[in-house]
């Protein structure tokens, strides 16, 4: 009986170990004197962030050109609305705003 639980306690402990030091290898730290660094993990986390701030920036940069795109089509109407309301009334001045 006693001997079962020494070798249950010994396959537990193996166990154990082997998880921790496969957590331990797969720990992200950045610093270099720190146990588990690993710098293939650090440049792949580095490339991942460079990539989501570009990505980031290209979705800004497509949404300020769809604003515009907005606007100028905005005006665009507006302008077009205008002039067939002076083509439409000969003689008559419309004063507009611009916007």
């Amino acid at each position: 009986m006693m001997k079962t639980k020494i070798k249950w306690l010994i396959a537990v402990l193996v166990i154990l170990t082997a998880n921790g030091v496969t957590a331990n290898q797969l720990n992200n730290t950045t610093n270099p004197a720190a146990r588990g660094y690993n710098p293939s993990t650090q440049r792949l986390q580095q490339q991942m962030q460079t990539q989501q701030m570009q990505e980031q920036l290209k979705l800004q940069q497509d949404q300020q050109r769809q604003q515009l795109n907005l606007q100028r089509q905005a005006q665009e109407e507006r302008n077009r609305t205008r002039q067939r309301i002076q083509n439409s009334q000969p003689g008559q001045q419309i004063s507009v705003q611009p916007n």
